[in-house]
């Protein structure tokens, strides 16, 4: 979503950095409890050094979601993340994004009117199966409420492996619009789904709609035992998404032609590159790099995962990490006794979400202490409610923070 962000006023740009931090932290100190700040993991070490909360999407959704007594919501991340916490704060909230061009690219790969599309030819040309409609947390709020109405849900690298094999039995995408509206009145305690989905035999034949990241949908699916040969890639430009009518109806896994900018960067060649000078070295990557990366990866798993096995690993370790740079370096800075690196020395820098810096985060605190809203991320009705049936989903299905499967510890969870 590319949304025009106002100039900022011209003092911002000339104050020192020591400046904006004393500016910001007085600002935060006037607005007290009435203000949370949640920052991504992708976020800058500057602007992360301001978060009462700090996480990946999944994370973050739960810190906004806890927010019962704040007025304000500054979310240090993208827009649909600032979404997703408007959707899941009380009415009374207000959320904020510094600065409205921070949009991320996988997400406007996937529009509603492509989506709708997409459904009306996958259901006439499956009319004896079950489709149920799974979005990766990193989709807009009308994509969400699409999930959410037609028995889907949404779900985040940490808890995708859960959520398609919830997907795949007999409770998925049979609700009516009723049972949903039930769902949907119980939502805020979550407490409407089993935290601990088990996969069923199917009464019918059924098949996941995945997007908008067709790597993690078809890591994740492959993970779960699904064969490549029965996924197929939905190009949304072509009739049909390029696909032939039988593969598509024999096809378990229809999975949206997107993907992360960053995670893309990410090689199997980088992988041999690592193995071959640092052979003592394990590689871990995001479950959002490509089917190749992963399989030659050692372990796979959400931003939370990652962070907690680094967390976890005793001195001497050493890691050559697949995803976004500044969350690498901030591992490498706080774990001095182990050797981290970037899988690859390309520049694996979210952008957009290199947006949200000092200048920005300043001008909406101070603003807010004057009692002037700016940046506000607000969601309509209609797609708030359905939005909140398919959010509500996710957050009840528990995460592993790993779907690949890849040595995963016992008990080990991110939720």
């Amino acid at each position: 979503m590319k949304v025009w962000q106002q100039p900022l006023p011209s003092i911002y740009n000339k104050l020192s950095d020591p400046e904006l931090r004393v500016r910001i932290q007085l600002a935060k100190e006037a607005l007290g409890d009435r203000v949370v700040i949640l920052g991504h993991h992708y976020q800058q070490d500057a602007v992360i050094e301001f978060a009462d909360f700090a996480g990946d999407s999944f994370e973050l959704s739960r810190n906004a979601a806890d927010q019962k007594k704040a007025q304000y919501v500054v979310f240090c991340g993208v827009h649909f993340m600032a979404e997703s916490a408007d959707i899941l704060t009380p009415e009374h909230v207000r959320v904020i994004l510094p600065d409205l061009g921070a949009g991320c690219s996988m997400a406007d790969m996937a529009n509603i009117d492509q989506t709708l599309e997409c459904w009306a030819q996958l259901e006439e040309l499956c009319p004896d199966q079950i489709i149920v409609p799974i979005t990766y947390m990193n989709s807009s709020a009308a994509i969400k409420a699409f999930v959410g109405e037609h028995g889907g849900a949404v779900c985040t690298g940490s808890n995708c492996r859960n959520v398609l094999e919830w997907a795949m039995n007999q409770d998925a995408g049979t609700r009516g619009r009723g049972d949903a509206e039930k769902e949907q009145e119980v939502i805020p305690s979550f407490s409407s789904l089993p935290a601990s989905p088990r996969p069923r035999v199917p009464a019918s034949p059924r098949k996941v709609l995945f997007f908008p990241d067709q790597h993690l949908g078809r890591n994740t699916a492959h993970a779960l035992g699904y064969p490549l040969d029965r996924m197929v890639v939905w190009d949304p430009k072509e009739d049909l998404g390029g696909n032939d009518p039988q593969k598509l109806r024999e096809a378990d896994f229809v999975l949206w032609k997107g993907h992360c900018s960053v995670h893309q960067l990410f090689r199997p060649e980088h992988v041999d590159q690592v193995r071959a000078k640092y052979p003592d070295m394990k590689v871990m990557v995001h479950p959002e790099c490509r089917f190749e990366v992963v399989q030659k990866a050692d372990l796979a798993g959400s931003t939370a995962y990652i962070v907690k096995q680094v967390e976890a690993a005793p001195p001497g370790s050493q890691w050559a990490i697949g995803t976004e740079v500044h969350l690498v370096n901030r591992l490498a800075q706080q774990h001095p006794e182990q050797k981290i690196i970037v899988l690859s020395d390309c520049q694996c820098l979210c952008t957009t979400m290199y947006r949200i810096d000092l200048p920005h985060l300043c001008w909406v605190l101070e603003e807010l202490a004057e009692e002037r809203v700016v940046n506000e991320i607000k969601v309509d009705p209609h797609t708030r409610k359905w939005a909140t049936v398919a959010l509500g989903r996710m957050l009840a299905i528990k995460g592993t923070g790993n779907p690949i499967g890849k040595r995963q510890p016992v008990g080990n969870t991110v939720d």
